[in-house]
């Protein structure tokens, strides 16, 4: 029962989860639109394994602005089994297309918890990347707060990194990190932040000289929740 409780004092995090494992890029293609299935898998030490599917439906509306709109399920021993956890409205622009060194975007995210009592949450901050011969290289930033309109809920600071080598479409690879060091302008002791590294492959298909499915995955080896934890993380989009 102590580590069914344990686990259960983990749930807040979900809200966040999808930025805790899958990195924010965008460069739409004006028109193009993409069903894109999330899923993650994680064993955080003395607690029990969780996991977390995600669909979603979105839209490149030109060719500066990405939205989405999603769904988040949640499994976990602690819960008896899977349940709906909120829904989601993602959206990205981007701020620089080619001018400068470093392209930069904006993104923003709102989810609705499923349980009202949770309320809302909402997520803001820069996307960056750059490219360097074949490497790619990003770096996003990101505010998490909870609007539930509970006082003194500080404003959470996470981040998301990547380098990824362009080997060719069907198959490159790279490494992804992610963490979060607590409130934004006071972080936690080292000790309590949760970072969370590992190597990742990317893959294209294409159907009739246009790319039509991504695939990517990675194994991250870290802490997750404060508490050390390895986790595996998969991502297919669907382009049409």
């Amino acid at each position: 029962m102590r580590l069914l409780s344990a686990g259960c004092l983990l749930l807040p995090a979900l809200a966040w989860a999808d930025t805790g494992y899958y990195l924010v890029t965008t460069y739409p293609v004006e028109g193009e639109k993409t069903v894109d299935y999330k899923y993650w898998k994680a064993r955080p030490t003395g607690v029990p394994q969780r996991s977390s599917p995600e669909v979603g439906v979105s839209l490149n509306v030109n060719g500066r602005w990405y939205t989405e709109f999603g769904g988040v399920w949640f499994d976990c021993a602690c819960t008896g089994g899977r349940s709906f956890a909120s829904y989601y409205w993602q959206n990205d622009v981007m701020l620089t297309q080619g001018q400068y060194d470093v392209d930069v975007a904006f993104h923003t995210k709102i989810d609705r918890m499923h349980d009202s009592a949770r309320g809302y949450g909402f997520e803001w901050g820069p996307v960056l990347q750059t490219e360097i011969g074949r490497t790619q290289l990003n770096f996003n930033l990101f505010i998490q707060r909870d609007l539930r309109g509970v006082a003194n809920v500080p404003a959470e600071l996470v981040y998301q990194a990547q380098v990824k080598y362009h080997h060719k479409p069907a198959l490159s690879f790279g490494v992804q990190a992610f963490g979060e060091v607590g409130p934004w302008q006071h972080w936690l002791p080292r000790a309590r932040q949760s970072h969370r590294i590992g190597p990742a492959i990317f893959s294209e298909i294409d159907e009739g000289g246009k790319p039509r499915w991504k695939l990517e995955a990675a194994i991250l080896t870290g802490k997750n929740s404060g508490r050390t934890a390895k986790s595996l993380t998969a991502r297919v989009q669907y382009l049409f």
